[in-house]
């Protein structure tokens, strides 16, 4: 039978689930809200910025930051300055926000390493799943969850990349990706298996976006780059130096 003391004392016991924090930044109030009440809902934290200069200093100022929703059209520091200022530090996960439909835009993104693309208007619902998903890739990998492949290691856990005992710096969709390549070497992945299982949704734009991000992760690993063999007319093949 258990007492009210050892009922009081179970109870001093249970510690609260840590919320991660979500860095929102937008011009437009209304649009704000928006997402944080969404967001709220779905037991994140959530701290706003109004413009690009706000918004890096934020970011900078506080080390915990898991993801950052980021409007493109802003006063002071565009969404495009604003990713390239982050990226040169760190490679939390980007969503990316435009009220533009063009294509170019979404390539100019994601060759800044944006993970993410979503054209306004959209589904808040759709937004929280897009976080969700890349938060729980993110989060939940084990501690001792480590690829090796060629000279290269990823510590998933971690998020580190090395090659030759020297540390790479990845965006998270080109760690994601390179991992992706190391889970499946030897075998010829085409553009769409590509697309769902490391973006994680059906993506209904062009195939360049995976051009675009092995161009990128290519250029970062140097001569190991070559290992990652295009399959012309299909996709890619990653084929680990002997």
């Amino acid at each position: 039978m258990i007492s009210q003391c050892d009922s009081m004392v179970e109870e001093r016991m249970v510690f609260p689930v840590e919320r991660l924090k979500i860095l929102v930044v937008d011009d437009e109030s209304r649009m704000r809200k928006l997402v944080k009440d969404f967001l709220t809902k779905n037991n994140y934290d959530v701290v706003e910025a109004e413009d690009g200069s706000q918004a890096l200093d934020i970011f900078f100022a506080q080390n915990d930051i898991a993801l950052v929703i980021l409007d493109v059209m802003m006063p002071k520091l565009d969404g495009w300055q604003v990713c390239k200022e982050i990226r040169a530090y760190s490679g939390v996960p980007i969503i990316m926000l435009t009220a533009k439909a063009d294509e170019r835009d979404e390539l100019q993104g994601f060759e800044l390493g944006v993970d993410e693309y979503i054209s306004k208007p959209f589904s808040p619902k759709i937004l929280v799943a897009r976080v969700e998903a890349i938060l729980r890739r993110t989060n939940q990998v084990s501690a001792d969850d480590m690829l090796e492949s060629g000279g290269i290691s990823i510590n998933k856990a971690a998020h580190i990349v090395t090659i030759e005992g020297k540390q790479v710096e990845l965006s998270y969709k080109e760690f994601e990706l390179l991992s992706y390549f190391i889970e499946n070497q030897g075998i010829a992945l085409s553009r769409e298996k590509i697309l769902n299982s490391v973006w994680n949704y059906d993506y209904f734009g062009d195939a360049r976006t995976i051009d675009t991000h092995v161009k990128k992760l290519r250029s970062k690993m140097g001569e190991k780059g070559d290992m990652i063999k295009t399959i012309w007319g299909m996709g890619y093949k990653f084929e680990p130096q002997l």
